[in-house]
């Protein structure tokens, strides 16, 4: 069950509200696309996600992007493991560059570890860093990033929302998720997937290695799949790991 924080913390982020005295995003509550996902491990539910791309608000002149994430463990679990993190990500409406990311860290159970935290990521581009803080703690952390660093939510909300998707490209990004910056490189395929609930489609696959710290930087990888009907449908999210296979898979969209 560790393996599966890591895993939600390297796909969604939210912010964390601070002290009360800076400037903070509300969460927006205009209509937008809401992506609804069960993850599965060896077939088995074990966690339900949702994705909301909130519709272009305004923010001091500027148009801004507001992205929601929740990740739910199954009741069915008990004690075993309970999970109830949120995370959201702000972010500049012309080019996807974020400006605040939010976890808010709400889990214990006899397979996890507990945590209960809220930290938020202040991005800084102008200036190529990060400032990091944690609710309730006085100390503060800045990091240089290289140019163009996302945030999880992000950097998915510039493939539905911007970036055209093209088989056979190597795109290169930046990421960080307040835990640790990765440098990775992105292969995109054409292939046909089944879908839950459009069946088979033709699809973009999004894949790259990278190497996580629950196995000792062991490297896994990472797959997102797009539909390519001009629509840009996130129906896929998988991850092959030392330990298995876990997929996130689309159940059902709403929204405008």
């Amino acid at each position: 069950m560790r393996v599966l924080v890591g895993i939600v913390l390297l796909f969604w982020g939210s912010f964390a509200y601070g002290d009360g005295q800076k400037q903070v995003f509300e969460p927006a509550t205009g209509t937008g696309k809401l992506f609804l996902y069960t993850a599965k491990k060896l077939g088995l539910p074990i966690l339900k996600a949702t994705i909301k791309i909130e519709n272009g608000t305004m923010e001091q002149g500027k148009p801004l992007y507001q992205v929601h994430a929740s990740v739910d463990s199954l009741h069915c679990f008990g004690i075993f493991f309970r999970m109830n993190n949120r995370f959201t990500s702000t972010m500049e409406g012309e080019t996807c560059c974020p400006i605040q990311y939010v976890k808010e860290i709400d889990q214990e159970g006899l397979l996890i570890e507990k945590k209960n935290y809220i930290q938020t990521l202040t991005f800084d581009t102008t200036n190529k860093k990060v400032v990091v803080e944690k609710k309730g703690e006085d100390k503060r952390q800045e990091i240089s990033l290289p140019p163009e660093t996302y945030d999880p939510l992000s950097m998915f909300a510039r493939y539905y929302l911007k970036d055209e998707l093209h088989p056979s490209q190597d795109i290169r990004i930046s990421l960080y998720d307040g835990m640790k910056l990765r440098q990775m490189v992105f292969h995109s395929t054409k292939k046909k997937v089944r879908s839950k609930i459009y069946g088979e489609v033709e699809a973009v696959c999004l894949e790259s290695t990278t190497p996580f710290s629950t196995f000792g930087d062991k490297e896994g990888t990472i797959r997102i799949w797009y539909t390519i009907d001009g629509k840009k449908i996130p129906i896929l999210m998988e991850l092959d790991l030392p330990v298995g296979n876990i997929k996130f898979e689309l159940e059902e969209m709403r929204g405008s």
